[in-house]
């Protein structure tokens, strides 16, 4: 387990215990932050979980985003950026205990 932070388009951050094993994605919706919508349910199907990992985060990930979420991540109602990814996509494990992730202005 470890924790979260999802910074909001104003500045607000919202820390959360995240499961091992549990994405990102699932992280915001249990727990009710605005700006992740994820309406796909996970299944790589929609980019309604676009965030952008914070810059310090950005290498530490592991590995880049596949060519079918780069493929979604076109398709993004917020501008994409070198940091965006699905957040459906990013599982936490204990190395990524502290991650921050921004959410873009919409999802639509």
């Amino acid at each position: 387990m470890g924790k979260v932070t999802y910074v909001a388009v104003d500045g607000t951050r919202h820390t959360i215990e995240l499961a091992d094993g549990e994405n990102v994605m699932r992280g915001a919706l249990y727990n009710e932050i605005d700006g992740i919508i994820g309406e796909c349910g996970g299944g790589l199907a929609c980019a309604t979980c676009h965030c952008y990992v914070d810059e310090t985060w950005a290498d530490r990930l592991g590995q880049p985003a596949t060519r079918e979420e780069s493929e979604l991540l076109e398709a993004a109602s917020a501008p994409r950026r070198p940091t965006s990814r699905l957040s459906c996509q990013i599982v936490m494990a204990p190395e990524f205990d502290g991650l921050v992730v921004h959410l873009p202005e919409t999802q639509y």
